[in-house]
């Protein structure tokens, strides 16, 4: 890790080195080929945003909403997220983050750069980080260690600068109160709703079906479209030709013994009586009279996991204190240190940390142990295949590559190395793409390309790519004969709505003049619905998640029984009456104080960093590209 290279590796790294020199003096001289990779999208104080940095925040926030919505992610939503906001936004920040730890002199060591990424779960194998594992999730991830390691620098160095910003922010007991307060009322009211989807019978004109077309032309815009050519460079299709010799496993196992070493563990459980870093020695000295007070009932035979779900204050409680098996690094010192010089079935003397006094028993202690070759082996082997394949792929890519500059194009490079290009058929960004392992990577690298363009060589998960843009078709507002079927539906569903909304003012009119519920709902049909008492972050009984309706219903009262207007919901109208308001009971107050003071902290932490964000925003000097500045 932090840039090591194996022995074994040295060669193809090289070779990897050496052609990337080669194509960096190659753009040098061909401003035209890399122009658009090159260029900025914007400027931080004079410092540039990259089309690459803008394109990679747009693909993340893409891929999380793919994954949170998968089959539901329509072009709709993706428009209500506006990604080409967010993602500017993204590297703004990051921008202004970067430049404001620098200038407060903030730094990032080497060494707490490694033990930062060891302690990230995704790159561990039972508790212990795993270099093999961590390669792999890179390669995965299409990240050079290089490259992850900068990124979790920059992360690491943010975060310093989050801390002190925000070190000085406190919660008071009265601020937690009054939540409590507001998040544990609930309120009881009658609803009568009004589904938009329940009135039928509606066809609307032929004529009122082309004016709606004519007025909203615009929201029937077809996204724009490309088909490319491309060249897939697989490492797996290259497997038979890697041979690893016996001595090369030997070799790299006895130079790198202390990857295949499993460090000492433990298991463990502790007992945590929390404490504030800035409390008074007074607070302090009764929290430690406490725990040494835990600590004689533990020692003369009580159950150390029944006293942490009685006593504990930490995360841990409910499961006894169980810490589970951690490695030395894994946890805060002194703790660390104590619970490590201790044997199976020990109970420490009370330990201070940042957050209060502990307890701790080991439960099994795991000695260190040291993996052999022979069991080792056949892991260092796909190792080697690996690298030594997706070198293989790489060569054959840089040659095609570098081909084109000798004036072949695309087909003709393919056709003199007996390789066959592929075609994709018309896609859009966000759509799928018939043979792409991962569209969303494809689709974002090709759509950065003119056409005919040939892309510089894409690394993507399943192996390396060039592309080519042979065809587009762009946005364009269809014939109304194309999309008749679809401009129906939105007319039908606008007109349904109109009713529901005339029905369930017409409703609340009434009420207001002082007419029951049953002459006020009158021939619509809508039926009354008793909710119950619920509570601001609960769904409505009867009704299910409506926010806007919650929001109105809290702000009735006995003297402001019905609202000044309807409410619009998800699915339909809602027209609404109070009927009673219960406030929370202060002693429940108690059990929940804690928990309620963490998260209020972090609450107006978030709120503080976002204002002094905005300020530094405010007082810099920001700029966008034309193309750009519209991102929404």
């Amino acid at each position: 890790m932090l840039h090591l290279m194996r022995k074994y590796a040295t060669t193809w790294m090289i070779k990897i080195i050496l052609s990337a020199i080669v194509v960096v003096f190659v753009f040098w001289g061909v401003g035209s080929w890399k122009e658009q990779r090159a260029g900025r999208v914007a400027s931080v104080n004079g410092e540039p945003i990259t089309i690459e940095e803008y394109k990679n925040a747009y693909n993340d926030i893409l891929e999380g909403l793919k994954q949170s919505f998968g089959n539901r992610l329509t072009d709709e939503v993706l428009k209500a997220f506006q990604i080409n906001r967010q993602a500017m936004d993204r590297v703004m920040n990051q921008k202004l983050l970067l430049q404001e730890a620098r200038r407060l002199n903030f730094h990032v060591t080497d060494k707490e750069l490694a033990a930062g990424i060891q302690n990230i779960g995704v790159f561990q194998k039972a508790g212990i980080f795993d270099d093999d594992r961590y390669r792999r999730v890179l390669i995965a991830s299409r990240l050079t260690p290089e490259t992850f390691e900068e990124i979790q620098r920059s992360s690491m160095l943010t975060e310093k600068l989050r801390t002190f910003i925000t070190g000085t922010v406190k919660v008071s007991e009265a601020e937690a109160l009054e939540w409590f307060k507001w998040q544990e009322a609930s309120v009881d009211v009658d609803i009568v709703k009004f589904e938009s989807d329940k009135y039928e019978n509606i066809e609307p004109a032929q004529e009122e079906i082309k004016n709606y077309f004519n007025d909203n032309k615009e929201s029937y815009k077809t996204e724009p479209k490309i088909k490319v050519r491309y060249l897939h460079f697989d490492p797996n299709i290259h497997n038979d030709q890697v041979e690893i010799q016996e001595e090369e496993i030997s070799a790299y196992h006895n130079e790198n013994k202390n990857q295949f070493i499993t460090p000492k563990t433990i298991e463990a459980r502790h007992i945590l009586f929390k404490v504030e870093p800035d409390a008074e020695d007074k607070t302090d000295e009764s929290v430690k009279k406490k725990a040494m007070d835990v600590l004689k009932l533990a020692r003369t035979g009580k159950d150390f996991a029944e006293l942490a779900k009685e006593y504990s204050e930490g995360p841990s409680k409910d499961n006894g204190g169980y810490l589970g098996t951690f490695p030395k690094n894994a946890m805060v010192e002194p703790f660390a240190s104590t619970a490590f010089s201790l044997k199976a079935g020990e109970i420490s003397e009370p330990v201070k940390t940042q957050f209060g006094w502990h307890l701790i028993k080991v439960e099994k202690v795991n000695e260190a142990s040291s993996l052999p070759e022979s069991e080792a082996k056949d892991k260092i082997r796909q190792k080697f295949k690996a690298e030594r394949t997706k070198t293989i792929a790489y060569d054959k890519a840089v040659d095609v590559y570098d081909s084109l500059f000798d004036g072949d194009d695309l087909l003709k490079a393919a056709e003199n190395r007996k390789l066959t290009t592929k075609t994709t058929d018309f896609f859009t960004r966000n759509g799928s793409i018939e043979g792409i392992k991962n569209p969303t990577t494809f689709a974002s690298s090709a759509f950065d390309l003119s056409l005919m363009q040939i892309s510089e060589i894409q690394e993507f998960e399943d192996g390396y790519y060039i592309l080519q843009v042979i065809e587009q078709i762009p946005e364009t507002i269809p014939e109304f004969i194309d999309v008749k079927d679809k401009v129906r539906t939105d007319v039908v569903k606008k007109k349904r709505e109109e009713k529901a909304e005339a029905d369930a003012n017409s409703c609340l009119k009434s009420l207001k003049e002082g007419k029951s519920i049953t002459d006020a709902t009158g021939a619509s049909g809508a039926a009354l619905n008793a909710t119950g008492y619920f509570k601001r972050n609960a769904t409505i009984p009867e009704v299910g998640y409506e926010p806007n309706l919650t929001a109105v219903a809290f702000k009735l009262s006995k003297n402001n029984p019905l609202p000044e207007n309807v409410v619009k919901g998800q699915k339909g109208f809602y027209v609404i009456r109070f009927i009673d308001r219960k406030e929370p009971d202060t002693e429940a107050f108690k059990k929940q104080k804690s928990d309620l003071l963490d998260r209020l902290l972090q609450m107006k932490k978030q709120r503080a960093f976002d204002e002094w964000l905005s300020q530094v925003k405010n007082n810099s000097e920001i700029t966008v590209e034309e193309g750009f500045s519209d991102s929404n």
